[in-house]
């Protein structure tokens, strides 16, 4: 019987969406990836480097018994806020206390299962190829309560495409391939993703390191009342980069910048805060075009964004108002893209 901590099998990155007639493309969806163990006593939820996520889902563990002992589950753990999965309510899960219980009735989490790893009883099941899993998987959540979903599935490629591009709004950040005839191989990175990305144009409020040979960007986007919003910060820039961006930024004046120095550790931290960030402001006249995934919430991307070049053709008055909510920037569609309909909650699809 498997029992935890279970590395999960992994995926390893791609540019493009691969093809071929043995392949099945699932959504990649904004949350924490989950083994859910179901045995005799009860459930125990494990992330995937091996934490115990059990006391920190009520919700979902009560859920989860609906499952016969010796099951074990994998997939996503998300929370749904206003059309979209939000990962900050999962963070607060950790941080929550005794507002535990309320912030579970409140926003309830969900879990999207893709995977079946053992069977009722115990019976293992991870040398079966992925299509009898997957079979599998679709009986025994066929009348499961409502928090516990099958995640959709697709062999047709232009589907997939299409949930890349206007899947995004809805918090899928990518598309998961897997072979059909594929085994589960805990640890190894046997599947593929492609993350959905999206390019945007950002003015440059500050740097880290000197104006002259800068590190990094930090970027943001004005809002209705003129004020510089910051929105994130780029991965390091390459020596072209630098030279190239040297000669277009400007250090800004000594008063009236719209950002703290250094920079709240709130506003760049991921799963933590981080500590604060010293930069260098600069005068936010420079638009530069950058590429971001799909992780924009809550007025700002979670994850460092790509410099992709300056647009000198664009001054500060170009770029569109920054307002609230995930289609805020707008943007040129790249592979996620920003047009469509989100797809509301994953449906128990088994295509």
């Amino acid at each position: 019987m498997l029992r935890p901590p279970l590395t999960p099998m992994l995926a390893a990155p791609v540019a493009e969406l691969p093809t071929g007639p043995d392949l099945a493309y699932e959504p990649k969806w904004d949350g924490w990836r989950t083994l859910a163990f179901r045995d005799a006593a009860g459930v125990r939820l494990q992330s995937r480097a091996g934490r115990d996520l059990t006391g920190y889902f009520p919700d979902v563990t009560a859920t989860l018994r609906f499952l016969p002992a010796g099951t074990v589950l994998d997939g996503e753990l998300i929370v749904w806020a206003e059309g979209r999965t939000d990962f900050a309510l999962l963070q607060r899960r950790v941080t929550a206390g005794r507002g535990l219980a309320a912030l579970a009735e409140q926003h309830p989490a969900h879990f999207v299962a893709f995977d079946l790893l053992s069977g009722p009883g115990g019976e293992p099941l991870l040398d079966l190829p992925l299509t009898g899993r997957r079979d599998r998987l679709a009986r025994l959540l066929d009348g499961a309560p409502p928090g516990l979903v099958l995640c959709p599935q697709t062999g047709d490629l232009s589907e997939a495409r299409e949930w890349l591009r206007t899947w995004t709004e809805a918090g899928v950040e990518g598309i998961v391939v897997k072979r059909r005839d594929g085994r589960y191989e805990p640890g190894r990175r046997g599947w593929q993703k492609v993350r959905a990305h999206r390019t945007v144009e950002t003015l440059v409020g500050g740097v880290t390191g000197p104006v002259t040979d800068p590190d990094t960007l930090l970027v943001g986007r004005c809002d209705d009342r003129g004020r510089l919003r910051y929105l994130g910060r780029t991965h390091p820039l390459h020596r072209r980069q630098r030279r190239e961006l040297a000669g277009l930024l400007r250090p800004a004046a000594a008063q009236g910048h719209p950002w703290p120095e250094p920079l709240p550790g709130g506003w760049t931290g991921q799963l933590n805060p981080a500590p604060p960030l010293p930069y260098t402001p600069v005068r936010h006249d420079l638009v530069v075009e950058v590429e971001a995934d799909t992780a924009y919430e809550h007025g700002r991307w979670r994850h460092r964004v790509r410099h992709l070049r300056p647009r000198l053709d664009l001054a500060a008055d170009d770029l569109p108002v920054l307002t609230d909510g995930p289609e805020a920037l707008g943007g040129d569609g790249a592979a996620g893209g920003t047009g469509g309909v989100g797809t509301g909650r994953p449906g128990r699809r088994t295509g």
